[in-house]
């Protein structure tokens, strides 16, 4: 549900213009209005699609075994044996010559179908390359015509010192470059998958809950139009290959060889991420436009809380850099967000001085670098008076105070520290905190180590004069009670005011002056250290 925006505290403070006519209107005080201050929190760190790896760590810290993990987060499906045993991984594009080697005697296989015995050693393999019978001391080079897949013998192959299972393909390009694919076992290339994508010290069932994820990703994700099946990267998975794999991980791919996730018969789409913050996405809470997936919806996933991405932030934001990043017209005054039931932002809506500008969550997750569409906006923003206060009088401070639970208001002392005065537990994210400060001083809004810009509010002291019937002279009081401050009586000559005579004010706050006066309008002025100067009704003798 929309949250309700700053700029509609702005309009409750300047009052609603083109509202229609009124019978009497009373014009509100001016006010000094600052630049809100943004902050973002939010949960988890992922798309929040399919299995939160660290809920799957969380339910086999609790006993649930991968199968049991699996169906939670797929809902309705099934495990089953995978359609497919091998897959082409893309390692290299537009690469220069490679070097391809092996420790034991292996062999090339060219696009003839020929193949070619190789020794142990290292070959510098480009878009042409010519082939010598290691057996034939008298043979001449021969060039191979491409693709050439080199096949390994008794070890492993290393492309670039890099070893992976399985053959390597080289497919020509633009000369000197070259494509290299890796052709691999479906279980070898989980190998180097899994403890890619989820750290090998985890419990053995959300390993083997990984692997199954995994191996059913790759086969319902298969690239075969671009002469490869899979990318080793986040566009499709994480694959590092022989140096990156693991026992535990191993293990846990043999003690599932061969399964897979079904729905309905067919390899699910078994999206997966890091951190999903207590519930994870669906499809649609992702794109509202995207037809739903049955298996793909929310889910609860409490044992989630043990990540330390399951709550982030809070991070600030200038205005000037979200302004810049949603494009908003004019300058920026609120940021609100649409979410979904899962809590995930689908839109957020940026209100600018000349109007709104809506960007999609996952943009702004983009832009901003966050960790996951499930955040909240926070505004901090604080009214004052323009005009000053008069000493030992209250005044209510207009605030805003969205995406927080609680908020301190703080004063700047005179030693230049913050102090809190109050925490506040916002209502519809606004706040009304009563002041009655004994000085000029600078007020702002705090949440945790955000604060909002602070705002000035002036004290002046209360003066007081009378005069009596028979013109003699003038006496008052003035608070806060100050020995030796000058009180200036002024009177009044057309729109200006002339200073008629001066007094000192006694450890009382009182001050006396004997003179007779002529009949007109007089007040009092008098300025104090820490305070705005005060004046008293005027007096018309």
């Amino acid at each position: 549900m929309p949250i309700r925006p700053f700029a509609i505290v702005l309009v409750a403070a300047i009052g609603l213009a083109g509202a229609g006519p009124v019978a009497s209107r009373t014009v509100p005080p001016p006010t000094i209005r600052t630049q809100p201050t943004f902050f973002i929190s939010g949960h988890g760190w992922g798309h929040g699609l399919g299995m939160s790896q660290y809920g799957a760590y969380g339910y086999a810290q609790h006993g649930w075994t991968y199968d049991r993990i699996l169906k939670h987060y797929y809902t309705g499906t099934t495990i089953g044996p995978a359609p497919v045993s091998r897959v082409r991984v893309f390692l290299l594009d537009r690469a220069k010559p490679v070097t391809i080697s092996s420790k034991l005697p292996f062999q090339v296989v060219d696009a003839n179908g020929s193949k070619h015995a190789l020794d142990a050693g290292s070959y510098k393999i480009g878009a042409t390359w010519k082939y010598t019978d290691p057996t034939n001391p008298q043979a001449k080079p021969t060039a191979l015509p491409y693709p050439l897949e080199f096949r390994p013998g008794a070890t492993a192959l290393a492309l670039n010192d890099r070893g992976y299972r399985g053959s390597l393909r080289v497919l020509k390009l633009a000369p000197p470059k070259v494509r290299i694919v890796n052709v691999v076992d479906l279980d070898l290339y989980l190998r180097g998958v899994v403890p890619s994508e989820m750290p090998k010290t985890w419990a053995p069932e959300a390993l083997k809950a990984q692997a199954v994820a995994a191996r059913s990703y790759a086969l319902s994700h298969l690239h075969p139009a671009n002469a490869f099946d899979l990318y080793p990267d986040t566009r499709d998975q994480v694959y590092l290959g022989i140096p990156h794999e693991a026992p535990t991980t191993t293990t846990a791919i043999n003690a599932t060889a061969n399964q897979v996730v079904l729905y309905k018969g067919k390899v699910a789409s078994t999206y997966f991420f890091s951190t999903s913050g207590g519930r994870t996405a669906s499809v649609t809470d992702l794109n509202p436009e995207a037809p739903p997936i049955p298996y793909l919806v929310s889910v609860p996933d409490p044992y989630d809380s043990i990540s330390p991405y399951h709550n982030w932030g809070p991070f600030q934001y200038t205005a000037r850099k979200l302004a810049r990043m949603m494009k908003s017209p004019g300058k920026l005054l609120d940021v609100q967000t649409l979410a979904s039931s899962s809590g995930r932002v689908q839109s957020v809506v940026a209100t600018g001085s000349n109007g709104q500008v809506t960007v999609t969550g996952s943009k702004v997750r983009a832009a901003l670098g966050l960790r996951s569409t499930w955040f909240q906006v926070g505004v901090l923003a604080l009214v004052a008076p323009a005009t000053p206060l008069t000493y030992g009088t209250a005044t209510a401070l207009s605030g805003t105070a969205r995406g927080c639970k609680s908020v301190e208001l703080q004063q700047l002392d005179p030693t230049g520290s913050w102090k809190t005065v109050t925490t506040m537990t916002p209502r519809s994210g606004a706040v009304a905190p009563k002041i009655r400060p004994s000085q000029s001083s600078q007020f702002r809004l705090v949440v945790g180590t955000i604060a909002s810009d602070p705002v000035p509010v002036s004290v002046a002291p209360s003066v007081r004069l009378h005069a009596p019937a028979d013109l003699s002279g003038f006496w008052g009081t003035v608070k806060p009670r100050t020995a030796g401050a000058t009180v200036t009586i002024q009177r009044q000559t057309g729109p200006a005011w002339r200073v008629i005579a001066r007094a000192k004010t006694t450890a009382q706050g009182r001050f006396t002056l004997t003179r007779a006066m002529t009949p007109g309008t007089y007040r009092a002025r008098v300025a104090s250290k820490g305070l705005a100067p005060g004046l008293s009704k005027p007096v018309t003798l």
